[in-house]
C-alpha cells in the first residue's frame, strides 16, 4: 500500500465561510473592507520584520485541489509526506494590496497590536519547500497571488457565490 500525507500551507479561497475565525485574511479583509473601508493587520514584534512584512506561503484552494488530485489520480506509485504550498513567501501587505486592487480601491491599512497570547508563538515567515511535490511529477504552475485573489474576490466574495455553483 502507498500512503501520501500532505501539509497544506495557508489555504484560501471559495467555500471557507464555515471556518469562522480560521478563515483566510482574504475572506476576513473583504468583510472588514465592506464594513469600514479598511483592513487591520498585526503589528510586528520582531526586529527583522516591519509591520505588514511578516511573510506566508499562501495557497489558492484551486491549486490545493489540483495538487491533491495529482496524488489521487496521477501518481499511483508515489508515497510519503508532501508540503503543498505555492513555494513562495509573500507579505501580508502584498496580500492585502491584492485584495484592495481586486476591489479597485486604494489600500487603507491599520496596524493593530498583536494579542499577547500570540506573540511568543507567531510565525513571521513560512514557505513550503515543494521540491518533493515537483519530483513526484506535479508540473502545473501555481496561480499567481494577485490573480488568485482577484478570482476569489471578484467571482466568489463579491457576488456571494460558492465554488461549484
Amino acid at each position: 500500500k502507498r500512503i501520501v500525507g500532505v501539509k497544506y500551507f495557508n489555504v484560501y479561497g471559495p467555500n471557507e465561510d464555515h471556518k469562522g475565525d480560521m478563515r483566510s485574511l482574504v475572506n476576513k479583509a473583504y468583510q472588514q473592507i465592506l464594513a469600514t473601508g479598511r483592513v487591520g493587520l498585526f503589528q510586528s514584534h520582531h526586529p527583522d520584520y516591519k509591520d505588514g512584512e511578516q511573510m506566508r506561503d499562501f495557497l489558492y484552494v484551486k491549486d490545493a485541489v489540483e495538487m491533491t488530485l495529482h496524488f489521487a489520480e496521477s501518481a499511483p506509485s508515489v508515497g510519503g509526506l508532501f508540503n503543498l504550498g505555492s513555494g513562495e513567501a509573500n507579505t501580508w501587505l502584498t496580500l492585502t494590496g491584492a485584495i484592495f486592487a481586486a476591489l479597485k480601491r486604494e489600500p487603507a491599512i491599520d496596524f493593530i497590536p498583536m494579542p499577547e497570547a500570540l506573540r511568543g508563538k507567531y510565525q513571521y515567515y513560512t514557505k513550503a519547500d515543494i521540491a518533493k511535490l515537483r519530483s513526484a511529477g506535479y508540473k502545473r504552475p501555481m496561480t499567481p497571488l494577485a490573480e488568485a485573489v482577484r478570482d476569489y474576490v471578484q467571482n466568489y466574495l463579491v457576488p456571494g457565490k460558492k465554488l461549484g455553483e
